[in-house]
């Protein structure tokens, strides 16, 4: 049996054989896992599916299990006409960083949306911007239900500054989004429900 949330907070229970995956399927996930297994993979997923992401450079660096990075170089395409970052690079990108964030630590069993994003502007940004990814719930929490979820994050957007110690960036932005998650294998039992 397999139990789902469906409109509202109705919950349905559907009787499902276990249905294998397609090679379509299949691929997909080999796909998935691999675009956050490096920088690498990550850059090639993105000049097919992302090519804005692509042609901006970001690029992702995980600290550990709970801090993640991710660095927008300072190239010509993420430039504006007097020669700061851009507010749409700024903006769209942190959409980028976070969805980077939370399907790396969601994996490939999970489709991520962003719902919501609003990003509050400070200064102007003249040098590449690092994105500080910061969760504000309980990720594992979330994971453990094995159902969909929404889940608040916090970008900090910093400025690199040559000569400056680490950690010492001066902040141009402050980001808050919220990013809904879905299990694939929820996707697939709904389909099934509707023949």
């Amino acid at each position: 049996m397999i139990v789902f949330r469906t409109f509202g907070s109705m919950m349905t229970t559907l009787k499902t054989e276990l249905v294998p995956l397609s090679l379509l399927e299949r691929i997909e996930a080999f796909v998935s896992r691999l675009s956050t297994r490096n920088n690498f993979w990550h850059r090639v997923c993105s000049l097919i599916w992302l090519p804005y992401a692509f042609r901006s450079g970001i690029t992702m660096k995980s600290l550990g299990s709970d801090r993640f990075v991710a660095i927008l170089p300072f190239r010509r395409i993420n430039r504006n006409w007097y020669n700061a970052m851009a507010g749409a690079a700024l903006l769209g990108n942190s959409e980028v960083a976070g969805g980077m964030y939370l399907f790396s630590r969601c994996g490939g069993e999970y489709i991520v949306v962003c719902k919501k994003l609003s990003y509050r502007f400070l200064r102007p940004c003249v040098g590449p911007a690092v994105y500080h990814v910061i969760c504000k719930d309980d990720l594992e929490e979330s994971l453990a239900t094995k159902g969909e979820f929404n889940i608040d994050i916090e970008l900090e957007v910093l400025q690199q500054v040559r000569g400056i110690a680490p950690g010492k960036e001066r902040r141009v932005g402050r980001c808050d989004a919220t990013f809904h998650c879905t299990p694939k294998a929820l996707l697939r039992a709904r389909k099934l429900a509707r023949g």
